[in-house]
């Protein structure tokens, strides 16, 4: 309950908030057998408790690159601006530790609403292949910004196939005078922008050993 808020207001809050269903729905880009695989994996760390005036996603990518190549650039927090489009530069604390908690400072490219981002690493599993992060400050529009991104080994062993898959998931704020979808789309767009980049960065780093 918030500072100030009655009880029966509290109440009235939970109850409006819902349960998002990514696991419900295959997002575009996944086979039927992918999204069976990772469901649980969708249940456990791509699921959100929405409030209302709050929108929330889930975007898939395929990667024909091995699972440790993919998750070598994802993890780093420190150095985002390797596969994200529209970040120009990232900087951090001259003490930076990356664990839990540490926050980087990043500058966008001219031309989007947003001008700087304060992020905070949210999570760091190595072992699971899960991170996320909050936007916590700067100058832009997404509020209340919360992404999980985990990294995931599909195979086929009839085929003799092994790939990589990457969700990322986020919720956040709707900001005034817009609509739900037009956020969403938005949100959408860059994520979307963001994985395709990160397959054609690691499919290169496979190819070239």
């Amino acid at each position: 309950m918030k500072k100030g808020q009655s009880s029966m207001e509290a109440t009235e809050q939970e109850s409006s908030e819902t349960n998002t269903t990514h696991h419900l729905t295959i997002p575009p880009g996944l086979t039927q057998h992918e999204f069976d695989e990772l469901r649980t994996f969708i249940t456990e760390f791509h699921t959100y408790r929405v409030q209302p005036g709050q929108c929330s996603s889930l975007l898939a990518q395929r990667v024909h690159a091995p699972l440790h190549t993919v998750w070598s650039t994802v993890r780093r927090f420190d150095k985002p601006q390797t596969y994200k489009h529209f970040i120009k530069s990232c900087h951090v604390k001259d003490d930076f530790n990356m664990m839990v908690g540490c926050t980087r400072d990043v500058n966008v490219i001219s031309g989007l609403p947003a001008a700087t981002s304060t992020e905070r690493l949210d999570m760091l599993d190595d072992d699971r292949h899960v991170t996320g992060f909050s936007i916590i400050g700067g100058e832009h529009r997404l509020r209340n910004y919360r992404s999980v991104t985990t990294v995931h080994q599909c195979e086929r062993v009839d085929e003799g196939r092994i790939w990589t898959v990457v969700l990322e998931s986020y919720v956040v704020d709707v900001p005034d005078g817009n609509t739900e979808e037009d956020t969403r789309l938005f949100a959408d767009t860059v994520v979307k922008l963001n994985l395709q980049k990160l397959a054609t960065v690691t499919e290169g780093m496979a190819r070239d050993g």
